[in-house]
């Protein structure tokens, strides 16, 4: 162990381990980054399975513990700096090339996304037993995932269309934050408010854990007076956070205005034109987007394109007409994750936006109807003069009998 770093009278104490050793409860000493040596100004708790990834991520290899302050999670005070707020942020930005592969991204993402929908089940269940919410873990959650949107965004964009309808409260605020922070990063706000943003949307819809399910998952309209209590949510979800530590104005904002439209329509405050912020706007546009194009109790979802002619026509009276262009840009007009059929017959998912010409992206294709069969998966880039294929339409899943997440995992684990 590296004891020049400490006194003689503490170097015994502490232990070094290798990263795949840490677990959730350990209190880290300081940090190795790629064996630059060992940077000190990282001591606390690690709080959660998704620390110890977002550390791998960034290329953390070893690590100075105090065995003797090891304790329970559930009872951590001190928690470890997060990584995009320590001083090893410029290193990592320095050491890590700039965006990695879909491939290579895709194996944390998918860790990442389980760990967020379990944590938005423990956020449930914490907010309905009346327990004070821990932000700092939900922060750690959403700056992780902030990360890995910055190494390559179609990762988790990708799974974000990967979606149930019984899981649609966790899943679509978990899917907002993860479009909030895309739609942040395509405007190049500053990296600060990208992570204030992913936490407001992660934790927006947080009131609606006490609107009855009867009410929430009931399959035809809702009454008058159903609609005021489905209404209710996001007041509730703002007294809620009021009283949580850490949540920062901007985050309040996500969740206090995401319901408001430009014409005094929205909700609970009816406000209108400037007296909602930009970040509510945005806020607005990526709730619709995600309840739009998701299966629901009482209804079907639509295709993403579906969704952007909507948020288009209603931009004159609902939401900003600027923010939805930029919005659209930023997804793509075939966004990563769609379920595509080109005009030879191929069905494929879209892997890879082309900015440069947003109609020919690069499809995974799978299956081909003219044959009724599964084919070697295989990218086609819709760019390439080579290729005559071009994109025929959207289409759903049951369509063709298709287990997405089966071939999801077969196509980009392999």
């Amino acid at each position: 162990m590296p004891s020049e770093l400490f006194p003689k009278d503490h170097a015994n104490k502490y232990s070094e381990i290798d990263i795949d050793q840490l677990k959730p409860g350990m209190y880290v000493k300081s940090i190795s980054f790629q064996d630059k040596g060992f940077i000190l100004k990282s001591e606390g708790y690690v709080l959660s399975a998704t620390k110890i990834m977002q550390l791998k991520a960034a290329g953390i290899k070893k690590l100075i513990v105090d065995p003797a302050k090891q304790k329970a999670a559930e009872h951590i005070d001190k928690v470890m700096p997060n990584i995009s707020s320590s001083p090893l942020t410029k290193l990592n930005k320095v050491g890590r090339p700039h965006g990695v592969s879909l491939e290579d991204e895709l194996k944390n993402a998918q860790s990442l996304y389980s760990n967020a929908k379990d944590l938005q089940q423990k956020i449930l269940g914490t907010v309905k037993a009346d327990r004070e919410l821990n932000a700092e873990e939900v922060r750690e959650t959403t700056d992780a995932m902030v990360d890995s949107i910055f190494r390559n965004q179609d990762a988790l964009a990708c799974l974000s269309r990967l979606r149930s309808k019984s899981n649609y409260l966790m899943e679509h605020s978990l899917n907002c934050s993860i479009l909030m922070s895309i739609f942040a990063k395509h405007l190049k706000l500053e990296r600060d408010i990208i992570e204030q943003l992913a936490l407001g949307a992660f934790l927006h819809d947080v009131g609606k854990v006490f609107i009855p399910d009867d009410i929430l998952d009931k399959p035809g309209s809702l009454t008058e007076k159903e609609q005021k209590i489905v209404q209710t949510h996001v007041a509730l979800g703002a007294k809620i956070l009021e009283d949580t530590p850490h949540i920062s104005h901007i985050a309040m904002t996500c969740v206090r205005e995401h319901h408001e439209r430009l014409d005094g329509s929205g909700y609970p405050k009816q406000f209108k034109d400037d007296d909602i912020s930009k970040y509510g706007r945005m806020m607005a546009i990526v709730d619709s987007y995600d309840a739009m194009t998701s299966d629901r109790s009482y209804k079907k979802a639509v295709h993403p394109v579906t969704a952007f002619k909507t948020l288009i026509k209603e931009s004159a009276t609902g939401y900003d007409e600027e923010l939805v262009e930029k919005f659209i840009q930023c997804l793509g007009v075939y966004p990563v994750g769609t379920l595509v059929q080109l005009n030879s017959g191929k069905i494929g998912l879209i892997a890879e936006l082309n900015r440069d010409k947003p109609t020919h992206p690069v499809v995974k294709v799978f299956y081909n109807t003219r044959l009724n069969q599964t084919i070697p998966i295989e990218d086609i880039d819709l760019s390439k003069s080579k290729y005559r294929d071009q994109i025929d339409k959207c289409i759903r899943p049951e369509e063709f009998n298709i287990n997405l997440l089966s071939f999801f995992k077969t196509a980009f684990e392999s």
